[in-house]
């Protein structure tokens, strides 16, 4: 009995694919290579699903089973590409530098992202809204890590006496997160190591010397 030949794929340019293929975790990492490599070299506003698919030697329509749009993929593949939420929680000895460490670290990762793929992000899959800062974009769901470990990193200054944790309410531990995103937001660009000192000097370590003097 003949054996039936299997079908072939048609990839994005018309040309027919035959042999193996690829599947699982080997075509998604290829589609999230190729979507990156599309990133960096044309840009968010011109990156397109067509133009991945051709790159990774696929059919868009494998794409759209599983990111319904270019957000989405586009974010995949920050997530696999860009460092991951900073690991170590800083304990210089120095509420200061602990503060600002953790900060910029956190935006370390959006300072190789161009301003429009941070714009682009922003409305098409954000909507605009506050929620759309980076670690919703690199570990989603990780709101409650972020004030769990400045909490620690404020417990940790407490036991060396620069700070009454009783005194500090989650709104003021949260508050050099919010003012990053809100940084992020406004302006849509990377943020700079010049906009956190002002977080951390300007803004955040008066308010923490304000709530120690009280009872």
């Amino acid at each position: 009995m003949e054996k039936q030949q299997k079908p072939s794929v048609q990839s994005t340019d018309g040309k027919h694919n035959t042999g193996s293929r690829r599947r699982g975790r080997v075509l998604v990492d290829a589609i999230l290579h190729a979507t990156w490599n599309e990133l960096s070299e044309v840009g968010y506003n011109q990156l397109t699903m067509e133009g991945v698919a051709a790159r990774a030697e696929t059919n868009k329509a494998v794409l759209y089973r599983r990111w319904p749009n270019k957000s989405e993929l586009v974010i995949a593949a920050m997530r696999k590409y860009l460092p991951n939420l900073p690991n170590e929680i800083p304990n210089t000895g120095n509420l200061r530098e602990d503060v600002f460490s953790y900060l910029l670290g956190l935006a370390k990762p959006l300072q190789k992202i161009e301003a429009q793929t941070i714009r682009g992000l922003m409305v098409e899959h954000f909507g605009g809204t506050l929620i759309a800062s980076m670690p919703q974009i690199i570990q989603p769901r990780s709101e409650s890590k972020l004030t769990a470990d400045m909490t620690t990193i404020l417990k940790n200054a407490e036991l060396r006496g620069e700070v009454r944790l009783d005194n500090l309410t989650i709104r003021i531990i949260s508050l050099p997160l919010d003012l990053l995103r809100y940084e992020i937001f406004t302006r849509q660009v990377p943020i700079s190591d010049k906009a956190i000192e002002e977080i951390v000097d300007d803004i955040f370590l008066p308010l923490i010397k304000h709530t120690i003097n009280e009872k």
